[in-house]
């Protein structure tokens, strides 16, 4: 049986068909792997490593595109039809997903600024060794402010809802504690992340940039 000869070769590598369903189920569910976000996602990264062909190779079967960023050690899955920033576009397929990311206008706009801010400090060499940059919330406020003419939500709450949505996209880090009643503030800072160049691509900092230079 195929299922049998599977199981042989994963056991060859010292997994079992239960830790590689985990790792699809993880991919599919959360469409993205950081290393360095917590120890479960460090050891699914160690794992997608040393099963990437079989993973690849099964979720090709159903559309499913993926992005391996090895320098900075992230994963990122795309529904079929998804354009994916440096990965060339596919013609022709089914375009709906039960794990395509729905984002509100105010996700978007923040992601904007954030991929705007992440090009400048790369620019300036302000750049740590795993790839983050740091950004302090006011200066998020004013970037947004500056290149899209609104506003951080007013409340620390949606502040903090706002935070951890872009948590979960795994585009940035802070440390999360629910008795920290400054998460959001315009004191605090936040990491983020290189992944944040799979989700936003070039021509659209490119609009971004254009659009920020007619206004000066």
């Amino acid at each position: 049986m195929i299922s049998d000869l599977f199981a042989e070769q994963l056991e060859q590598k010292n997994y079992t068909q239960e830790e590689f369903s985990e790792l699809l189920i993880r991919l599919l569910d959360y469409g993205v792997l950081c290393r360095d976000e917590s120890q479960v996602e460090e050891q699914l990264y160690d794992r997608f490593v040393q099963l990437k062909d079989w993973v690849e190779d099964y979720l090709q079967i159903i559309g499913v595109r993926i992005l391996h960023d090895e320098r900075f050690n992230f994963v990122r899955i795309y529904p079929p039809g998804a354009q994916v920033p440096g990965l060339p576009d596919e013609v022709d397929q089914p375009f709906n997903s039960g794990f395509r990311q729905r984002l509100s206008q105010l996700d978007v706009a923040v992601i904007l600024v954030l991929r705007a801010e992440y090009e400048k400090s790369l620019r300036e060499g302000q750049i740590d060794e795993n790839g983050c940059v740091m950004l302090s919330m006011e200066a998020l406020s004013l970037g947004m402010h500056n290149l899209l003419n609104r506003s951080l939500p007013e409340t620390q709450t949606e502040r903090a809802r706002l935070l951890i949505r872009l948590k979960q996209l795994r585009l940035i880090y802070f440390k999360t504690d629910e008795t920290d009643e400054t998460e959001g503030h315009e004191d605090s800072w936040l990491k983020i992340r290189p992944t944040i160049n799979s989700f936003v691509s070039e021509e659209a900092l490119a609009v971004l940039q254009d659009n920020d230079e007619r206004k000066k």
